[in-house]
């Protein structure tokens, strides 16, 4: 759904004389789709992770982290489809990132009440926001 703005903007090109979304396209123009597909992914991952870095210690639940935990993994994913776009140095930092975060979380004890998970998380959040902001900005990403 996140892609949806991008490709349909990409297809209205197509109806006015550009091929970006036919079988036909240059690469040049995938590659331009590509670096607006990281570029999306890359958003959708900082908005996400600041949902996580915004969640309230005091109140939030073992449930809404697992949320926002979920959907910044999810963003992760989605972003190593196209990381071959980024410089070498900003994807290792992007992946070592959102690699900390999967690891700071998955040692959490079973018990751990959602404040405590976010003391712990909050330096592997912090980091991957960092590392996500530099591989935007690197690319020039929009937003």
């Amino acid at each position: 759904m996140k892609r949806l703005p991008v490709i349909g903007v990409l297809c209205l090109s197509a109806v006015f004389g550009l091929s970006a979304c036919s079988d036909d396209s240059s690469p040049a123009e995938e590659a331009t789709e590509a670096a607006a597909d990281l570029c999306t992914d890359l958003n959708a991952l900082k908005a996400d992770n600041a949902k996580l870095k915004a969640l309230n210690p005091a109140v939030a639940t073992k449930d809404e982290l697992q949320d926002a935990y979920d959907a910044v993994q999810q963003d992760w994913e989605d972003v190593k489809e196209n990381a071959s776009k980024m410089k070498d140095a900003e994807r290792e930092a992007v992946q070592s990132a959102a690699e900390n975060l999967k690891k700071g979380y998955e040692d959490l004890p079973g018990d751990t009440t959602g404040k405590d998970a976010l003391t712990q998380l909050q330096p592997q959040i912090q980091s991957l926001d960092q590392a996500a902001t530099a591989a935007a900005s690197g690319l020039k990403c929009p937003g």
